[in-house]
């Protein structure tokens, strides 16, 4: 298992931008899918970004070519570069991780650890 912290939320102004980071404990983290999911007050939990264990990236259609998802093994992070941000961004974002093979990188219920979320708050 690994245990999930979440830093760099806050306000900023439409169109700003603001990099999440994810700082992740645990001996097995290379062997991880990432993901970032975000919840906005009265909705359900959002998928936003994957990085799998190689590297490779999925976007929710709403934030492709604006937000990054990256992840450094040695350092054992997961970062997140929203650029461009719109009002509607607004939401507390969480990191979650996912080591069992298979199923949907983009269902919350398939990661199995999770941080405690951090707020991003986008005034228009």
């Amino acid at each position: 298992q690994v245990q999930l912290v979440e830093s760099g939320g806050g306000l900023v102004q439409a169109g700003g931008s603001l990099r999440l980071s994810c700082a992740a404990s645990g001996r097995t983290f290379s062997s991880y899918r990432m993901g970032w999911f975000r919840q906005a007050p009265g909705k359900e939990r959002e998928f936003v970004a994957t990085i799998s264990r190689g590297g490779n990236t999925y976007y929710v259609d709403s934030v492709k070519g604006r937000f990054t998802i990256s992840r450094d093994n040695a350092k054992k992070m997961v970062y997140l570069q929203m650029n461009s941000l719109k009002p509607e961004d607004t939401a507390v974002y969480s990191c979650a991780g996912k080591v069992s093979a298979g199923g949907s990188y983009s269902t919350a219920s398939e990661y199995e650890n999770w941080g405690q979320g951090t707020q991003v708050t986008v005034s228009s």
